[in-house]
């Protein structure tokens, strides 16, 4: 099953870090956040990646033409007879990762679109390169073969933004709860998608996949959702960025399931 991420936002919300490489290059305890979401479906047996490149997505085709050079220790013939060795293993040894260029002002319908020729005829998944999980991906689709419609999407609660004091009649405070979970849920990406998903989606920079395609999936009843009860770091801000690092530092990284 191929695993299309969608690469090629601006993270205007994220300017201090991608002023000056894309978002999914953004590192977190020194590797890009996309090197993690990759290792969270690598490690669960899913390592054919299609990227949707856009925004400065030159810089993640380096990321991957150099990655053997700057992962392993090399070996280096000069000369005439030339030639590099690398030195060792690593647990991305089998990965197979498709770089393709989805324009630069692309919305998410159309980078998906055109990541079709790259998918080919079966059942896919679609995220984005910013949201971190510890998302047991044979549950995820288990449910989606159970219903049999066209998608799944993967859905988390939302976390409330501030805490909450509770007080008494007369003012006096009985509990505080620290940013209380909202009986919301929200879109955490990692959809799961059969192939006529095609059919919803079109080769235009104006197709937004969580706009007219998924509301149409809706209409047809072709949408359901997986309630995801776990961790779920999506990185929007600068705030999240430096959260998501401490968490990396601490050991405690939820989304490290390798």
């Amino acid at each position: 099953m191929k695993v299309v991420i969608l690469c090629g936002g601006l993270g205007t919300r994220l300017r201090e870090e991608t002023e000056f490489r894309p978002k999914p290059l953004v590192e977190i305890g020194g590797r890009p956040i996309l090197w993690h979401i990759m290792k969270i479906f690598g490690h669960q047996g899913l390592r054919e990646f299609v990227l949707c490149l856009g925004y400065k997505g030159s810089l993640i085709k380096e990321y991957f033409l150099n990655y053997e050079a700057m992962t392993n220790d090399i070996e280096v013939q000069l000369g005439e007879r030339s030639q590099i060795k690398y030195l060792g293993v690593h647990e991305e040894q089998d990965w197979n990762v498709r770089l393709v260029e989805t324009g630069a002002t692309a919305g998410t319908g159309a980078r998906v679109a055109r990541a079709q020729p790259h998918v080919g005829p079966g059942r896919f998944m679609v995220t984005y390169g910013d949201g971190l999980i510890d998302i047991n991906l044979e549950k995820l689709h288990a449910f989606h073969a159970s219903h049999g419609r066209l998608a799944t999407v993967t859905t988390v609660r939302v976390p409330g933004r501030f805490g909450v004091i509770d007080t008494g009649d007369d003012g006096a405070v009985q509990r505080f709860r620290e940013k209380p979970t909202e009986d919301a849920w929200i879109s955490a990406g990692y959809f799961v998608f059969e192939p006529s998903v095609f059919e919803y989606v079109w080769n235009a920079d104006d197709c937004i996949l969580e706009r007219d395609p998924l509301e149409r999936l809706v209409k047809d009843g072709q949408l359901m959702a997986y309630r995801h009860t776990g961790e779920f770091h999506p990185m929007d801000t600068y705030r999240d960025h430096v959260a998501l690092n401490e968490l990396w530092s601490s050991g405690k990284a939820p989304w490290k399931i390798w």
